[in-house]
């Protein structure tokens, strides 16, 4: 039913020491989450510790080959929009701006279900600087995932309230 991530060769599952995933299914429209997910405005709301994103190509959203600097897992990050399929697929890939070889690609995957959408995210990571932070806390990126996705089903079905629609 659910597709799999399209990976950079040198960013696989099997080519990176870190690597998790993380699921919800919540009833609300694809269209809701994905203009959350290309919104840099509508991060705060939902992202784990994200305070700002600043694109760097003059777009106002997300769109295929945007490069962004965040705040992301604690890190500022320096990254681009690797895949783009709008309302089902978008994923970016980068690095901490202090640590250029230590790379990481975070994917979505946003599948219809006869109950709203099934979101799926997935991350690799390599890398000096994200190994020494796993080490310190192991199981840190996928809650704050497991955050991402509660937070995010929260602030898209309250978006489809004010809306309006159904649930």
């Amino acid at each position: 039913m659910f597709e799999i991530i399209d990976w950079p060769a040198d960013m696989a599952p099997s080519q990176c020491p870190i690597h998790f995933t993380n699921e919800l299914e919540v009833a609300v429209s694809p269209e809701t989450v994905w203009s959350l997910l290309v919104d840099p405005g509508a991060w705060p709301g939902f992202y784990p510790g994200v305070q700002h994103v600043r694109l760097l190509d003059g777009h106002s959203r997300l769109q295929s080959g945007t490069r962004f600097e965040t705040n992301l897992a604690g890190q500022d990050v320096f990254a681009s929009v690797q895949e783009f399929v709008p309302k089902s697929r978008i994923a970016w890939g980068g690095y901490p701006l202090v640590s250029e070889e230590s790379k990481a690609h975070h994917a979505w995957i946003i599948t219809p279900t006869e109950r709203g959408v099934h979101l799926w995210t997935e991350e690799t990571m390599r890398g000096p600087h994200w190994i020494e932070l796993a080490k310190a806390a192991p199981d840190a990126f996928w809650l704050a995932h497991e955050k991402l996705l509660k937070d995010l089903a929260k602030v898209a079905l309250d978006r489809e309230a004010k809306q309006g629609r159904p649930g």
